[in-house]
C-alpha cells in the first residue's frame, strides 16, 4: 500500500545522505553498464563474422590445384598439379546426387581501355553458376550464360565501379572495351555486397579466356556448390569424397596435404561462429561477474546504512513500530535506489551501442548491440538482488530489542 510518510521519509533519508546514496546507485549502474557494454561488443563480432561471409554463398567449396610434396605411383614429388574442363564435367557427373553446381575460375589482371579511360582490373574468366557463388546482384544487363560459354563469345559483365571509373554517368551496356588486347562487348554491370574491392572485378566466359591462351583447357580453381539440404554433416563427408577423388585422378599421395588445397566456406563459417560465441560466453561471464559485485556492493552498503540508522530504528520500535513498518522502509529504500540505478546503466550502455555502430569495425566488432529484452532482464535481476541485500540486514535491525538498539554506539 502506498504510504506517503513512508516515501517522504525515504527522499529525507536520499537528500541527508548523497554520499552514500550515489556510491550505491553508481555501483548498481556501473554493474549493468559494464555487462550492456560488454554483451554487446560480443554481438558486435559475431557480426563481423556474419558479414564477411555474407557476400558469397557459405554451400560452397573451392578447390586450388597445388603442388605435390610426396612421390606416388611413379610420380615424382615437387610435380605441379593441374585442373582441367574435364574434371567439372566428371565432377557433375559422379556427384550428381550432392551437387546444386560447378564453375571454373580463372584469373587474370589486364589493362582496359574505353576511349581515353583506362586502368588495371581483375579479370575472371567463369562459367554462369559462379553468380551463384558470389551472389552476384545484376544491376543491369544479364550474366554470361551457357551459350556464352559454349559460343565462346567476347562479352564482358563489369562491376558498378569498373562502369563509373571508364564511363562516369553515362550507360556502359552495349560498349565495347578493350581487355588486355581483346575487345570485348559489355552485357551487364553488377554490384556485389563484399564492398568496392567486389566491384572493379570483370566477369567473361572462361571458354573465351581458354582461347585467347592458346586454345587450352586448364583451370585455376574449381567452385562446387553443393546441396543446402545434406547439412553441415552431409558437407564434411562431401568434402572428403571430393578431395579423394581428386587425389586418385591426379595420382596424389593419401598422405599429401599440399596437392591440393579445400576451402570449405561452411566449416569457416562454422568455426568462426563457434568461435566468436565462446568469446561471448567468456565476456557474458565476465559481465555476469559486474553484476555480482554490484550486488555484493549494494549488500554491503545496506549493511552499513541498517548499523548507522540502529539507534533510530530502536526508537521507532520503542514508540511503536512494527518489524513489518521496519523492514518496508529499508526494503524500498533500497529497491528505489536500485531500480533507477539500474535503469540509468542500461539506457546509458544500449545508448553507447548504438553510437558505435562501424566505429570499431576495425578491432573486429560490427555494429555491437543487445537485445532489449535481456538488458530488462539483467536489470531486473539486479533489482531482486538488491531488494534482498537490503531486506537481509534490515530484517536483522528489526528483530533487534529496542533497549540494545538504544545502548548502539
Amino acid at each position: 500500500m502506498f504510504s506517503r510518510d513512508t516515501w517522504k521519509e525515504i527522499f529525507e533519508t536520499i537528500q541527508k545522505n548523497k554520499l552514500r546514496t550515489f556510491l550505491s546507485g553508481f555501483t548498481v549502474a556501473l554493474g549493468i553498464l559494464i555487462f550492456v557494454a560488454l554483451f554487446g561488443l560480443g554481438n558486435g563480432l559475431i557480426n563481423t563474422f556474419d558479414e564477411f561471409f555474407k557476400d558469397d554463398a557459405t554451400n560452397v567449396f573451392y578447390f586450388f590445384p597445388g603442388r605435390t610434396t610426396i612421390p606416388y605411383k611413379g610420380y615424382k614429388s615437387n610435380r605441379q598439379i593441374e585442373f582441367e574442363n574435364g574434371d567439372l564435367a566428371e565432377i557433375d557427373k559422379n556427384f550428381e546426387m550432392f551437387l546444386e553446381y560447378t564453375t571454373p575460375r580463372i584469373t587474370r589482371n589486364a589493362l582496359v581501355r574505353y576511349k581515353e579511360e583506362s586502368n588495371e582490373y581483375t579479370t575472371r574468366a567463369v562459367g554462369p553458376a559462379h553468380l551463384f557463388a558470389e551472389k552476384t546482384i545484376m544491376m543491369k544487363g544479364r550474366y554470361l550464360n551457357a551459350e556464352d560459354i559454349q559460343n565462346r563469345t567476347k562479352y564482358a559483365v563489369i562491376g558498378r565501379l569498373v562502369e563509373q571509373d571508364l564511363f562516369g554517368q553515362k550507360n556502359a551496356l552495349g560498349k565495347y572495351i578493350d581487355i588486355g588486347g581483346s575487345v570485348f562487348k559489355i552485357i551487364g554491370v553488377f554490384q556485389d555486397d563484399g564492398g568496392d574491392n567486389e566491384e572493379r572485378f570483370i566477369y567473361i566466359p572462361y571458354t573465351t579466356r581458354q582461347l585467347i591462351e592458346k586454345n587450352t583447357d586448364k583451370v585455376d580453381m574449381i567452385i562446387v556448390g553443393f546441396k543446402p539440404e545434406i547439412g553441415y554433416v552431409g558437407a564434411m563427408a562431401f568434402e572428403k569424397s571430393l578431395e579423394k577423388y581428386f587425389k586418385t585422378k591426379k595420382y596424389i599421395s593419401p598422405e599429401d596435404q599440399n596437392g591440393i588445397f579445400i576451402r570449405n566456406v561452411a566449416d569457416q563459417l562454422k568455426q568462426n561462429q563457434q568461435f566468436a560465441r565462446v568469446l561471448q560466453i567468456i565476456v557474458a561471464f565476465v559481465a555476469f561477474g559486474t553484476i555480482i559485485a554490484g550486488i555484493i556492493g549494494i549488500s554491503n552498503i545496506m549493511v552499513f546504512v541498517v548499523k548507522e540508522r540502529t539507534k533510530e530504528l530502536g526508537i521507532r520500535k520503542a514508540l511503536g513500530a512494527t518489524p513489518k513498518s521496519v523492514i518496508s522502509t529499508i526494503l524500498l529504500e533500497s529497491v528505489f535506489i536500485t531500480t533507477i540505478s539500474g535503469f540509468v546503466g542500461m539506457i546509458i550502455g544500449v545508448g553507447i551501442l548504438s553510437s558505435l555502430g562501424e566505429k570499431l569495425k576495425d578491432f573486429f566488432i560490427t555494429n555491437p548491440y543487445i537485445d532489449i529484452n535481456l538488458a530488462l532482464v539483467a536489470t531486473l535481476i539486479l533489482v531482486i538482488f538488491g531488494a534482498i541485500a537490503g531486506y537481509i540486514p534490515a530484517r536483522r535491525a528489526a528483530m533487534i530489542k529496542p533497549i540494545v538498539a538504544l545502548r548502539d554506539e
